[in-house]
């Protein structure tokens, strides 16, 4: 996966935002509604990494399935986050999967529509 589709996967979904907190190297995609980061990573860096939100048992099983490309979180919460290193050893399916799950750990709610 590219910088390019990585970052068009990011955007695609509701509500993403591209932000630059840390710098301007570093890419963090985020809720608009609330600001929660859900992908981070420096898309100039060779070979390319990104991080992304993860249920503990999931990122814990991940580790341990590709240990040399999915490893706890750089400078992030070991528990709850995963860094992916994208040098095309991991399938694309598996790397946008990861990145909807993160997003949907952390996308706002949409209130539901009263009934009546």
């Amino acid at each position: 996966m590219t910088p390019d589709e990585l970052a068009t996967l990011c955007l695609g979904l509701p509500q993403a935002i591209e932000t630059y907190p840390f710098g301007e190297k570093t890419t963090v995609f985020k809720t608009s509604g609330n600001g929660k980061i859900f992908a981070l990573g420096v898309l100039d860096a060779v070979p390319l990494t990104l991080s992304v939100k993860v249920d503990p048992e999931e990122g814990r099983a991940l580790r341990e399935e590709h240990p040399s490309h999915i490893t706890p979180g750089y400078h992030l919460n070991k528990k709850h986050w995963v860094t992916l290193l994208l040098d095309g050893t991991l399938d694309d399916s598996l790397v946008e999967q990861l990145v909807r799950d993160s997003h949907a750990l952390v996308r706002p709610t949409v209130p539901r529509a009263p009934r009546g």
